[in-house]
């Protein structure tokens, strides 16, 4: 599958790594950025509200979210970097798969800053060219083939979902919402 951009990139990427594919994702990290700031700032209880009584707490889709990640790029296709998130086994239970055992703060922090650091460096290694790079997974007797472009916007729509969700979550109890974007256009004088 050819790229349908121009290779190698024109213009100014400043420094970003012109092998990788850092511009095209290019904002992706804002909503970790809100994610650790709006999560960290939030008590125990609050980490606690759920938006329906048989739906996860707040802490439990933090957690979620940011395990997928490492799932998806550990246990599916073998990137480096599990054994420096919580999840170092990307392939077994989930935080959010142990209802009784509700996290803290500091250690969603920690989950999604580490999880954030492998999607990163896909971000910075990956390639146009490697995007097509397939990796396969059985589900329901079935093998799934994934490429590195199905899996990086699947990660992408996951976590924008789910910040939504929070961001919901958070409204619904008269809490600050969860915007990613307000503050991070630049402006010009009318």
């Amino acid at each position: 599958m050819a790229c349908p951009l121009p290779w190698p990139p024109r213009g100014n990427l400043g420094d970003i790594d012109q092998r990788g594919v850092v511009r095209f994702y290019e904002g992706w990290q804002l909503t970790n950025e809100r994610l650790v700031t709006t999560i960290g700032a939030l008590s125990l209880e609050q980490l606690e509200l759920r938006p329906a009584p048989h739906l996860w707490p707040i802490w439990s889709t933090t957690a979620h979210l940011a395990g997928a990640r490492v799932y998806w790029l550990c246990g599916v296709f073998k990137e480096p970097g599990a054994d420096s998130t919580p999840f170092t086994d990307p392939n077994g239970d989930g935080w959010e798969d142990d209802p009784s055992h509700p996290r803290e703060a500091n250690e969603l922090v920690f989950a999604l800053e580490s999880s954030w650091a492998i999607v990163q460096q896909c971000l910075e290694r990956w390639t146009p060219e490697t995007l097509n790079h397939e990796a396969r997974r059985v589900r329901d007797d079935k093998i799934q083939v994934h490429t590195r472009q199905s899996v990086l916007m699947r990660l992408l729509t996951h976590d924008a979902s789910h910040a939504g969700e929070i961001s919901q979550t958070l409204g619904m109890y008269g809490l600050p919402e969860l915007d990613i974007w307000t503050g991070r256009a630049p402006t010009v004088s009318a």
